[in-house]
Parts: C-alpha cells; structure tokens; sequence
C-alpha cells in the first residue's frame, strides 16, 4: 500500500511540475526547465524507492549488461546480410507480381473481359 502511495506522489508531482511550467509562462525559459527536471528527477527518486522502481531500475542495469555481452556483427557482415535482404525482397517482389498477373489473367478469362 505504501508503495501504491509512492508512486501516486511521483505521479502527481510531475502531473504538478508540468502545470507550473506553464502556468510561469512569463518566466525564463531556463528556469523553468530546470524546475521542471528538478521535479523529475525527486519523483524518480521517489518511486526507485518502491519495489516496482526498483525491479524497473535491476531490470534495465541486467538488460544493458546483457547488450554488453552481445556480439555484434561486422560491418562488412552487416552490409552482406542488408543486401541479402534487399535481394531477397526484390524476388519475392517480381514473384508474387507474376502470381497477380496470372490470377488476373485467370480471372478476365473466367469472367469474360480479357480480349
């Protein structure tokens, strides 16, 4: 429940620091942003303090760990596989374009409107 109330406050603050920054529309420009940062980063703070936030916070660490860990492919693999794909598309494409084609010829001779 205490979490529950944690995470309305976070809510409620950001909901709270975007209406003042417009309604201090008179103001510098700056110091509203960095009002308006201010506000994020204590209802951040505020809702890392709930299990939720803090599960939200582990699980985005592991999942930059896990990219870390991740081999990437070279850039002369890359170039390779993005023009297999290209190629691939590119018959895929005229394939089914000739499957139209005879589906239309088949329907007009059926039909009676092809010459």
């Amino acid at each position: 429940m205490l979490d529950k109330i944690k995470l309305l406050v976070a809510v409620l603050l950001i909901a709270a620091g975007i209406a003042g920054f417009y309604t201090y529309a008179e103001e510098a420009l700056l110091y509203r942003v960095l009002a308006l940062l201010a506000v994020f980063i204590v209802a951040f703070v505020i809702a890392l303090k709930t299990e939720v936030g803090l599960n939200t916070w582990n699980f985005g660490r592991s999942s930059i760990l896990e990219v870390r860990k991740a081999v990437w492919p070279t850039r002369q693999e890359t170039i390779q596989a993005t023009l297999m794909v290209a190629v691939l598309v590119i018959i895929v494409g005229i394939i089914l374009w000739l499957f139209d084609l005879m589906l239309l010829s088949a329907v007009q001779m059926l039909t009676g409107q092809g010459g």
